[in-house]
């Protein structure tokens, strides 16, 4: 089989780590918390980050300043998976072609899906730090006494109050991002073997 071949398929089927692996992280730290609190976010799911009771704690913290309840499920935990899926299948057949036109469509669509994903990523926490409830317990304005809204960062660090928040990509990604990179390769190495 091709080099070309193999580093399509291979690289394909590394999206299927994303069923076990956790696409994001955003860790919580403050002097409040020794151990800082931590959610991973999964295709299906949100999960304990750092410590067991993660999401709980998160979740009484957001309630306190007025945020929704961290999801239990959500659409995004639906759909996920089975682009994962899909387009895990759709690199393996496109591996299997030995086209390259065909990797780098491959690598296109990824592309696609990774931009709208992380605006999806974006809204999510527009929405979650924008709508907050004007009845909480603590209420925070700024020097001319507006209610202040919540930034959390999409990607980087920032502070917020007397946390600092972090938001990185984890282990999944990083596995997805070797597998468009394969494709790439995939799709230079095949227009060398023709």
């Amino acid at each position: 089989m091709k080099k070309s071949k193999v580093l399509m398929i291979t690289g394909s089927l590394l999206l299927l780590t994303l069923f076990v692996l956790p696409l994001w992280n955003i860790t919580l730290e403050a002097p409040q918390y020794p151990d800082p609190l931590g959610l991973d976010i999964h295709i299906d799911k949100l999960a304990d980050g750092n410590n067991p009771n993660d999401v709980k704690n998160i979740d009484l913290l957001n309630h306190y300043i007025g945020m929704e309840r961290l999801p239990e499920d959500m659409l995004e935990f639906q759909i996920f998976p089975i682009v994962v899926l899909v387009m895990a299948i759709l690199g393996v057949l496109a591996g299997l072609t030995g086209k390259p036109k065909v990797y780098l469509t491959w690598v296109v669509i990824m592309a696609v899906l990774g931009i709208a994903g992380i605006y999806d990523f974006y809204s999510w926490l527009y929405h979650y730090g924008h709508n907050l409830n004007p009845h909480a317990i603590l209420k925070f304005v700024d020097k001319n006494g507006n209610p202040m809204a919540y930034d959390p960062p999409v990607f980087g660090t920032k502070q917020l109050l007397n946390f600092t928040v972090h938001s990185y990509p984890a282990s999944g990604a990083y596995a997805m991002m070797v597998g468009i990179l394969m494709a790439i390769w995939a799709f230079v190495t095949g227009k060398k073997e023709s």
